[in-house]
């Protein structure tokens, strides 16, 4: 039991006692030795006001003055609790330097204190946990800031919006619903008042973000999951198809243990192949994962998004006979 354990306990101990606690009982309960019960309780006295009443006599006792309904100052955290929150910290910080880290790096500091008073003065080995990420975009601070308080506080959004399929800018009024990150980037879901309908932004494609001052409309919650979150991937829309999909008996290992939809339905077939059935609307995307298999993945059916599937290696294999090009 670490020290911020036995003060929590302590408490609890002197909170529901009625009469003075002995301090043999606080040596069992705290399984420590008499001069670390008075560490902690010189402690809870003295740095947190606690109001502890000490009892003399032929065996010592303590507990906190009648009707005096103290309790423990903010959040108390054992030392894998602390370590967890700091590897969050870490995860949020490699995700979004410079956007969150730095609105969480007094939290961070904090943390990092509590867990070096745990281990007796030794500074935690932050080093020891390591984040990758992958396809983190650029992201500009002020606009993530405004699009994340926007959410929050229901106010709509106004913002030129440049569509990376085509580089077309337009000017966009929304609805903020929820932010979304995924693989490594933000969007906004959010109700397009233009448009009269749902749609997701990618946060970095943002700019001069204002809220104009108007409250934003609310979606059901099934709604946005009916239209934003049934389909494969980031895309929109309402499932059109369920893609069937094989992997050879080496990608089952990994594939059969992968989310790829809240919808998914996933089998072993009887030579060792792994099938896996995913609802889609946008095929793009689901075909971008499936290549990344290689020769180990198969498009199985429907026929449509089988024969996207080989029109897209029929091309790539187009460019690579055609050579490298100078």
């Amino acid at each position: 039991m670490d020290r911020y354990e036995r003060i929590v306990l302590l408490h609890r101990l002197l909170r529901a006692a009625r009469r003075p606690v002995p301090l043999a009982r606080l040596i069992d309960e705290l399984d420590c030795s008499r001069a670390t019960v008075y560490r902690d309780v010189a402690y809870l006295r003295d740095a947190l006001g606690a109001p502890i009443e000490t009892g003399g006599g032929e065996a010592a006792s303590f507990r906190y003055a009648e009707a005096a309904g103290f309790e423990l100052p903010g959040f108390w955290f054992n030392s894998e609790e602390l370590a967890a929150l700091l590897a969050l910290h870490a995860v949020v910080a490699r995700a979004d330097p410079g956007v969150l880290s730095s609105a969480l790096a007094p939290f961070r500091a904090r943390i990092e204190r509590l867990l070096t008073e745990h281990a007796g003065g030794l500074a935690p080995p932050l080093e020891r946990i390591r984040v990758l990420t992958q396809g983190v975009r650029r992201l500009d601070e002020h606009v993530f800031r405004s699009v994340a308080a926007s959410v929050l506080a229901r106010q709509q959004l106004r913002f030129f919006y440049r569509a990376r399929s085509t580089g077309n800018e337009t000017r966009r009024v929304v609805s903020p619903q929820r932010m979304v990150h995924y693989r490594d980037n933000w969007y906004l879901d959010a109700w397009d008042e233009d448009k009269d309908a749902l749609r997701s932004f990618a946060v970095d494609r943002m700019r001069q973000v204002e809220t104009p001052g108007a409250r934003a409309r609310d979606v059901p919650d099934a709604e946005l999951d009916a239209v934003l979150a049934a389909g494969y991937g980031i895309f929109s829309g309402t499932p059109r198809a369920i893609a069937v999909l094989h992997f050879s008996t080496h990608a089952a290992r990994w594939v059969a243990d992968t989310h790829w939809h809240s919808r998914q339905e996933g089998r072993f077939l009887a030579d060792g192949r792994y099938e896996l059935k995913v609802p889609y609307a946008n095929s793009r995307e689901l075909l971008m994962d499936v290549l990344k298999y290689g020769p180990d993945a198969e498009v199985v059916a429907p026929l449509p998004l089988r024969e996207e599937m080989k029109s897209l290696l029929a091309l790539a294999q187009r460019t690579y006979q055609r050579g490298p090009r100078a």
